[in-house]
């Protein structure tokens, strides 16, 4: 199955709308599909939608208009409805040496770094001045270097998570934020993976430091990050981004935001950006991306995290952890859908 059928996007990538396209059975679902991705109620999606979907240019007046609505119409909107005077969500200004390590992430997963994660994947940048607040916050409470309380006493998910919103945010070339990259170089494992468990051979889970690559763009990556995603999309492409150990199921759920967790679109959504869509050995990962594709042509949104459904290994207190939603799981979702459309682009791109 195409991404879109070639038919459909011949007519569309004109800047035609949606209604312009063909008339055959299988146009008429796409139009119905890009109409609801376009839709105004979620200025983030139609943006991603016209820009990685429909190659529109930057400086075409819909995505302009699109992108200024961002933060202020839907779930953007909404994140930032709550977002405290100095940056912050949820607690207070660290008064002791615990609350400043747990300051930004705890509670899980509602604190300032999870919603700052969804923040910069709908597209927001320090343009706005509460995303500076944010980074602020972080530059403040997460990166002071040299001292014994900052994000190099943490775990890789932390590590990786943070340079990849800030460097969304606008900050990819900030010193504090260089560190955080040359700590994920200096992390590396031998067989090209991560782990945030010290001392051991990397996994499939440690996807945080590929993924903070990926929002890089090429012209900032120096020859040893070159490297460095090298090794690691080989480290993913030969276990064909699910392959280890015993199968486990939650991979094969979709979820959204993935926080600190690992499945197959979100390996699919890195490896292609980081430009291996042409690789035979995604393959296996595809065919499981286009057999959850429902017949509307839409995707689900399987689970929220944390995904305690069949199969799972972990065990967490729920009491600690609440979980943050955009959408209704089980329901169709439209970030799924647009992150699953940009997969197939690529490789379609690719190929």
């Amino acid at each position: 199955m195409e991404f879109l059928s070639r038919e459909f996007m011949s007519r569309f990538s004109g800047g035609f709308t949606t209604q312009q396209a063909g008339n055959s059975r299988h146009d008429s679902r796409d139009t119905q599909l890009i109409d609801w991705l376009l839709e105004e109620d979620q200025p983030s999606v139609r943006y991603h939608t016209l820009v990685d979907l429909l190659e529109r240019k930057e400086d075409d007046p819909e995505v302009r208009e699109a992108y200024s609505k961002i933060p202020r119409i839907g779930w953007a909107r909404d994140i930032l409805r709550l977002q405290k005077p100095k940056g912050f969500w949820e607690l207070h200004e660290p008064t002791n040496v615990r609350e400043w390590l747990n300051f930004l992430r705890v509670p899980e997963y509602v604190a300032t770094t999870w919603r700052a994660i969804v923040l910069s994947d709908l597209g927001l940048t320090s343009i706005d001045p509460r995303i500076r607040k944010i980074a602020d916050r972080f530059f403040e409470y997460k990166l002071q270097l040299g001292t014994m309380i900052n994000i190099f006493t943490e775990e890789l998910c932390y590590v990786g998570n943070t340079a990849r919103l800030l460097t969304r945010f606008g900050y990819g070339d900030d010193y504090r934020v260089r560190k955080l990259y040359d700590w994920l170089l200096e992390d590396q494992r031998e067989d090209g993976g991560w782990n945030c468990s010290q001392g051991t051979p990397g996994t499939l889970d440690g996807w945080e430091a590929l993924a903070a690559y990926a929002a890089l763009p090429k012209s900032k990556r120096s020859g040893k990050i070159e490297q460095s995603i090298s090794r690691g999309a080989e480290f993913y492409l030969e276990r064909r981004l699910f392959q280890e150990g015993r199968k486990y199921v939650p991979w094969f759920r979709f979820h959204y935001p993935n926080h600190i967790y690992y499945d197959i679109l979100v390996g699919l959504d890195m490896i292609t950006k980081l430009g291996f869509a042409d690789d035979p050995r995604l393959e296996p990962a595809l065919k499981i991306l286009k057999d959850k594709r429902r017949a509307d042509g839409t995707w689900l949104l399987d689970r929220l995290h944390p995904d305690l459904g069949p199969g799972v290994r972990i065990h967490l207190s729920v009491k600690k952890v609440r979980p943050f939603a955009l959408e209704v799981p089980g329901k169709p979702s439209k970030w799924t859908t647009f992150t699953a459309l940009r997969v197939l682009k690529r490789v379609e791109d690719a190929n």
